[in-house]
């Protein structure tokens, strides 16, 4: 089984994040169930770590002019195809993100190991981007729905 960091991150928002338990799991009981789970257990310290990356930068103010035109550099667009371009431009053009959390979804695109992201992974970072933004529960269910309801490779 040929798992990603990303897929790690995916099946901890989905079995984590949101749980309206009272109780909240350790990261250790997490990595023992990741690694039960057959999570490797180098994607899961990457993804504790690309997590803990996240609410770091988040705490930290990107200076973004919000008029400016974000031209993608070279290492960019080899993660990023068009088609997820477009759909940065689209979401940032509906409100669901501005220019500071569009830059925080490309930070976080581009500390991923990964070659390139498809739609459907760049969705998913969204979501776990915009979950843990305060006052982004309706984009955040918006998101959700798009994500949860939609099969890979298709935008509506």
């Amino acid at each position: 089984m040929k798992e990603n960091v990303l897929d790690v991150l995916m099946y901890l928002f989905q079995n984590y994040m949101g749980d309206d338990e009272d109780t909240d799991p350790d990261r250790e009981s997490i990595q023992t169930e990741l690694l039960a789970a057959g999570f490797p257990s180098r994607e899961i310290q990457q993804a504790f770590e690309w997590l803990d990356s996240l609410v770091d930068r988040q705490a930290i103010a990107l200076p973004v002019n919000p008029s400016s035109c974000r031209i993608y550099v070279a290492p960019e667009l080899a993660k990023l195809d068009v088609e997820c371009q477009g759909f940065l431009l689209f979401l940032e053009q509906s409100g669901i993100l501005n220019s500071e959390t569009r830059e925080l979804v490309i930070d976080r695109v581009m500390a991923l190991e990964a070659d390139d992201i498809g739609l459907h992974q760049l969705k998913w970072i969204v979501l776990m981007l915009l979950f843990n933004q305060p006052g982004q529960e309706e984009a955040c269910a918006w998101l959700e729905d798009l994500v949860l309801d939609s099969p890979p490779g298709y935008l509506h």
